[in-house]
Order: C-alpha cells, then structure tokens, then sequence
C-alpha cells in the first residue's frame, strides 16, 4: 500500500514499502519539460537536468560521479515533454545516502560557468548524434507537424541555437521558476525502513524553500501539417500520426487494444501486410504518445524511397478497413491478453512501481491498484474499442517524412 506525505514545504513524498525487495528505487520528479518552454528557451528543461551533475558547493563533478559509483547501483536522470526525472536504484543501506546526493544535486547545484560551457559542447554532440539518426528525426518531426506552432511540437534538446545563446543566468532563471517544492514529487519503492525514511527526507528536502510554479498551458491545435525534411539517406522514414488521448483517461485501455492491433505487436494489422507480406520494411509499428490534455496515436515505418508510396498506401487501406470493417473477436481477445500480461510484467521491479507513483502523483493521475487496472482492462468492450477507433481515425492526420525522397499520395 502506498503513502502520501506533504512536507511544511509542499514537496509532496510517495512512498510504497515492498518488503520482499532489497532494492530501492528514488525518483524526484519535476513538473518541468518541453511543454513548459518558447521559442526562446527551448530545451532548458534538458540544459538543465545535465547541468545537475555538473557539481554543488560541496561536491564536484568528478566527486558526484564517484560517489554515483561508491553508491554502487544506478543514479540518472531524463527530460521528457513534461517532466524531469532523477533517480537512483540502489540497495536499502544506501538509501540515505543516495536521497543526500539527490538533493543536493537538485537543491544547490552551482551552474559553474566552466562547466555550463563544456556541457554545451556535450548536448550539441547529442544534437548531431539525433541529427545523425533518421528515425528520431521522423518522431521529432511528427510531433512538429501534429502540433504545429506549439510547445508540444518542439524537441526536446532545443536547437543548437538556444544551447549555444543559453547563460548561467537565462539557465537559473529558469530553474528557480520551476524547481520549487511544491511542482515536485519524490517517490520512493522498494525495502526501505518505514520509520527511518521520511527523517532522511525531511532532512535532505525539509528546508528546501520556493514558491509556486508557472502555470502549464497545453494546446492542441485544430490543424495538421505534412512536413517533409530532405536527407542524404537509404530510407524514407515515414510517421503518420492520429488523434490520441489524455493520459489518464480511461479511453487509455481501449486505444491501447486498438494500438495492439494496428502496429502494437508481431501480429499486428501493419506488421503482418507491409513487413511479412510485402516485405519492405524491417521496421513498422504504432504507439500511442499520451499528455495531461491531449495526445497522439503514432504510425513508423521505414523503407526505401521506391517503396515509400506503397507502403503509405498500405497503411491508410489498413486504416480505411479498420474503421470500415472493425476487428475480429479473435484481434480483441488477444490484444486484451497482451495488454494484462505487459502491465502485470512491467510491474514486478521497484522502479516500475516508483516511476508508476512519481509519474501519477506528479501529473494529477488517480493511482490505481492493480487489479483496478486488469479489471479496466477485462470490462473492456469491443464497443468501447469500435467507438475510439472511430474518433481517432475519423480525425485530422498530420505527415512528416524524412529521406531522400518526395512526400508520399496520402
């Protein structure tokens, strides 16, 4: 059974014993991502989050990366749309120790100019290296063309524009909006002692003082683009991208079913007609991208520049039948098993359960138990399933492509 306590600061603490564990997985998440950023400051969510291991007053960034090391389990940190997380999975003994150097790093890190200069130089390599990979173009580019003209649409990393302009000042001005106890959550999962472990945290958070965040404001515009980016490379990467839902929403289960049996799985409409009957393209599936407001049912494939009509022609008539046609008992059926035994699969670890708690607690989610969750999923109807294919695939689609090729008939 899991906890929630309020720190006098308004850091919220989540907390879920698991006895039979002997590791222990941290997370401190901050309510801070792409979403939260302009034009202008685009990719300071991520700045940031490198920035963090980059030293404090009393520990430097060589002392940091040892002490990760001596902790002997796993201590990092990513930046999605909406959320920073860092964490750390490490055995009960070390858990003091660990919540100490996560705290530091979060509360008092000293932004070195130095060090800001050289981080500059390392997340521009990230830049190249996603420039240098098709396929994480494609992704970036769809969410461009799904949400065009909106935080949602713009990557993650930033340009390299606003990383080379980013000051220490423009960073920590940010920072000191955002990183405030009560726009984070830290939850924690696994064997820990229940009456030592909120001391630790009042001591490593307790005098941790801010006020409240900027308000979030997440649009989905009613306009979908098709963008095309030309690239000296073998294959057209091709994403087409739908309609989705919140993330939260109970439509969740049924979209999910539907995604099993579009691209979801080996089985799966896409898979079986453009990979195994076709042949042309080692790689094609669908995955649904969810947010606190909105969200977006994602179509890949990657070809050859020749087959790149075909295989967009494919998938709108697998699309087209789909919503014409419905799908099997037989598809549904399946796709409900897939769906229990991946969730019930990717429970079993501390950190799932941790990530599961913070994520939830952060976003406003209802935390659900287990069998709430299978039970969702079992109540589930073909109907429930019919209805959502329905609104996603009767609305607007937005096109990106990648490769050296023209845009696909679609």
């Amino acid at each position: 059974m899991h906890k929630l306590t309020i720190l006098n600061n308004g850091l919220r603490v989540i907390t879920k014993p698991m006895p039979a564990f002997r590791s222990v997985a941290i997370g401190v998440w901050i309510r801070a991502g792409s979403a939260d950023e302009n034009k202008e400051n685009n990719g300071y969510s991520h700045f940031i989050e490198h920035m963090l291991f980059k030293g404090t007053p009393t520990r430097s960034a060589q002392l940091l990366a040892d002490e990760m090391d001596w902790l002997g389990g796993n201590v990092n940190a990513y930046t999605s749309k909406e959320l920073t997380c860092f964490h750390a999975k490490v055995i009960g003994q070390q858990v003091e120790r660990a919540m100490d150097l996560l705290s530091d790093i979060i509360i008092n890190s000293s932004f070195d100019k130095n060090e800001l200069e050289k981080e500059k130089g390392v997340i521009l390599e990230e830049i190249a290296m996603t420039e240098d990979t098709p396929e994480d173009i494609v992704h970036d580019l769809l969410a461009e063309a799904y949400f065009p003209e909106t935080a949602l649409g713009m990557p993650i990393l930033g340009s390299a524009e606003n990383v080379r302009n980013a000051t220490r000042e423009s960073l920590l001005s940010y920072k000191n909006a955002y990183y405030t106890p009560k726009n984070v959550v830290l939850s924690v999962a696994g064997g820990f002692d229940e009456e030592t472990l909120l001391p630790i945290v009042e001591r490593c958070f307790g005098s941790w003082q801010g006020g409240e965040a900027p308000k979030r404001e997440i649009t989905d515009p009613d306009r979908r683009l098709t963008l095309l980016k030309k690239k000296p490379v073998e294959q057209a990467q091709l994403c087409i991208g739908f309609k989705g839902v919140a993330q939260g929403s109970d439509e969740l289960y049924p979209l999910t079913i539907f995604n099993s049996v579009l691209g979801g799985a080996m089985s799966s409409r896409l898979f079986q007609r453009i990979r195994e009957q076709m042949g042309a393209a080692y790689s094609v599936y669908s995955y649904p991208s969810c947010y606190s407001s909105c969200g977006m049912i994602s179509v890949y494939a990657g070809t050859s520049p020749d087959n790149l009509n075909a295989v967009a022609d494919a998938i709108m008539q697998e699309i087209e039948l789909i919503k014409r046609e419905g799908m099997s008992k037989n598809e549904f059926e399946k796709a409900k098993e897939q769906l229990k035994t991946g969730y019930i699969l990717g429970r079993e670890t501390t950190m799932a359960q941790m990530n599961s708690l913070g994520r939830s607690i952060l976003l406003g989610e209802k935390i659900k138990s287990d069998d709430e969750v299978i039970a969702k999923i079992d109540n589930t109807t073909m109907e429930d399933v019919e209805k959502i294919v329905m609104s996603v695939l009767g609305s607007k689609y937005a096109v990106a492509v990648v490769g050296n090729c023209e845009l696909p008939n679609i």
